[in-house]
């Protein structure tokens, strides 16, 4: 048996998509099971759309989310001359033959089977044709000569045995009037020379993989093995697609989820190992098969996303946690300061209470990370006499602890709540407004202690003296 290699394929004609996403997932992790080799072979004979920027942020996601091929990126517009070489065997063999008609009469055909309630499958009208009764002025397209009679099976590895009349699938074009090879040449012929033993892709690329076969056979080459997955639907139900929304991984990452939650949800986004919901990176390559792989499609849950990525922001060792905040304001927000790391690091514990992202990491940290207070318009209005007159008691008896911890601070703010008839909001809300800019927010001992005795006494007095 030759060593497993599979490979991922996409056009980059547009940011990587999160469909596209769980199949490289899918292919790479078989692969690493099987002690295999993962390709990325980068599809870009759309000449038009394709895009090198395109190709470089695909490579930059898979690496975000883990994911590295072997060896060099396979880039299929090198490789035409191939293709067409192929298709001129075909031609000689006696498996494709050229076909003369317009596109006129192709779009008539068409009309006809729409009106008849009918799939198109164009009439294979130049399949038998004599050389010398074919036209001298026309450019022909190349067809392939699909089997007509009886049927094929294909044993699918996560759909099972699949089996389809031959007479269904057209005589597919595969080299193009100018002179260019179609999608299910091109892929063939690929995959064949790039010696890929299992093909793992969208069940939507079924009738393709029948077509590939036919190529398959009449070359003469080994047939790799075929998995088919079911596709990602929206919540709805709907196919999901490059226009919605959290679609791409660019989409995830700007809102703070982290590589490996995403990772680890996709995962499971359609396949199972028992009853077990949290992989690490070893045991998803080490539990990971297409048997596991369900049969329906699967749909992405924006919540079951979110969850996932508050399970790993709290359960993440706080150094690793802090690399991830710190990469994150780099790319998204502002750069975290040197002198703010060790006060942001020390006092993660509680700035990533209830955080599902690490954007709202960051929002809980920003009280620390900005050096001016910026203050909420309609909390600011709460800062009345009275408010000040308790942060300038608050100033006072700060101004005397010498270590500020929770057991010096609690004393204080009882006291407080005390002489001035209120209770801890009475007392904690306008602090924590002067410190932080928002009567919502981290416990009051937990940013006074995160801030410091200077810089508390610095805030406070700002507040006071502001009219």
């Amino acid at each position: 048996m030759p060593k497993v290699a599979t490979r991922f394929a996409p056009s980059p004609t547009g940011a990587l998509h999160i469909g596209g996403v769980r199949t490289a997932l899918f292919n790479w992790l078989f692969s690493k099971n099987q002690k295999g080799t993962f390709h990325l072979r980068i599809e870009d004979t759309d000449k038009e759309r394709s895009k090198e920027e395109h190709k470089i942020q695909i490579i930059k996601s898979l690496k975000w989310i883990g994911i590295e091929h072997d060896g060099e990126e396979y880039i299929q517009s090198q490789k035409i001359e191939n293709h067409i070489k192929i298709a001129n065997e075909l031609l000689k063999k006696g498996n494709a033959y050229k076909c003369y008609c317009s596109a006129e009469e192709i779009e008539e055909q068409k009309k006809r089977a729409r009106q008849k309630k009918m799939p198109y499958i164009y009439n294979r009208k130049w399949r038998d044709a004599d050389e010398k009764d074919t036209p001298k002025d026309i450019k022909p397209v190349i067809r392939f000569k699909s089997k007509i009679e009886g049927n094929s099976k294909l044993n699918d590895l996560v759909q099972g045995n699949i089996e389809i009349e031959n007479n269904t699938i057209e005589d597919f074009i595969i080299l193009r009037n100018d002179g260019t090879p179609t999608y299910n040449l091109s892929a063939t012929v690929d995959d064949h020379q790039m010696g890929m033993t299992h093909i793992i892709r969208g069940d939507d690329h079924k009738i393709n993989t029948f077509k590939q076969i036919q190529i398959y056979q009449a070359m003469g080459w080994d047939v790799p093995e075929f998995a088919h997955i079911p596709l990602i639907h929206t919540i709805e139900g709907k196919k999901l697609s490059k226009r919605d929304n959290a679609s791409t991984l660019d989409d995830y990452s700007k809102i703070g989820i982290m590589p490996d939650a995403l990772r680890n949800y996709l995962l499971r986004l359609g396949w199972s190992y028992k009853d077990k919901e949290i992989f690490t990176l070893e045991e998803s390559i080490e539990h990971f098969n297409l048997a596991g792989i369900g049969k329906s499609p699967s749909k992405l849950d924006m919540s079951r996303i979110l969850s996932m990525n508050e399970h790993y922001i709290k359960t993440i060792n706080e150094n690793d946690l802090y690399q991830c905040l710190d990469e994150y304001c780099k790319i998204y927000k502002e750069e975290i300061k040197n002198d703010k790391e060790i006060k942001v690091k020390s006092s993660l514990s509680f700035l990533k209470n209830k955080a599902k992202t690490l954007e709202d990491v960051y929002n809980n940290s920003k009280f620390i990370i900005n050096d001016e207070v910026n203050f909420n318009e309609d909390d600011i209005k709460l800062i009345d006499d009275k408010a000040k007159k308790i942060i300038s008691e608050f100033i006072k008896e700060l101004s005397s602890i010498s270590k500020i911890n929770k057991e010096n601070l609690e004393p204080v703010v009882n006291n407080l709540i005390k002489i001035n008839d209120t209770n801890f909001k009475g007392v904690g809300q306008p602090i924590r407004i002067g410190l932080t800019g928002s009567k919502f927010g981290p416990g009051l001992y937990d940013i006074v202690i995160a801030l410091g005795k200077e810089e508390v006494l610095k805030r406070l007095a700002k507040i006071i003296s502001q009219n």
